[in-house]
């Protein structure tokens, strides 16, 4: 495995609600991507996002792990929860927010606390400018 997918697999396993997307928490610079956030913003979930845009190898190591084609992907507990449609799906019909409780019981509302983390090769895992730590 390489390094790269190590950073990432420890991501997934280490952040409780991690959506990896085109952008930052800040600014997605998708509408997909800014469609994902927004449904876990809706339910105020907390969530650490990963900008797939530094480094195209992100993008593949991560499909490669996930076997999910696109961007955003958005796990729950380690555990892929899908893109921008089925997260805004499962939101509407109130099975995200199930899924957030059975994965995490009720330690992911914290509305507002969101940050972006940098997973690229060298880079370690680090906080982006303007994340709170």
């Amino acid at each position: 495995m390489s390094e790269l997918r190590e950073k990432i697999q420890e991501t997934i396993e280490n952040e409780p609600v991690v959506a990896f997307i085109k952008g930052t928490h800040e600014q997605a610079y998708c509408g997909n991507s800014a469609r994902a956030l927004d449904a876990l913003r809706a339910l105020g979930a907390s969530f650490t996002a990963v900008d797939v845009l530094p480094d195209p190898q992100i993008r593949q190591e991560l499909s490669a792990l996930s076997s999910w084609p696109t961007i955003p992907q958005v796990f729950v507990g380690g555990e892929l929860v899908g893109g921008a449609d089925v997260v805004q799906e499962l939101a509407a019909t109130g099975e995200l927010e199930a899924k957030l409780n059975e994965k995490l019981g009720e330690t992911w509302r914290r509305p507002g606390e969101e940050r972006t983390v940098a997973v690229s090769e060298g880079s370690g895992f680090r906080l982006l400018p303007g994340s709170p730590g």
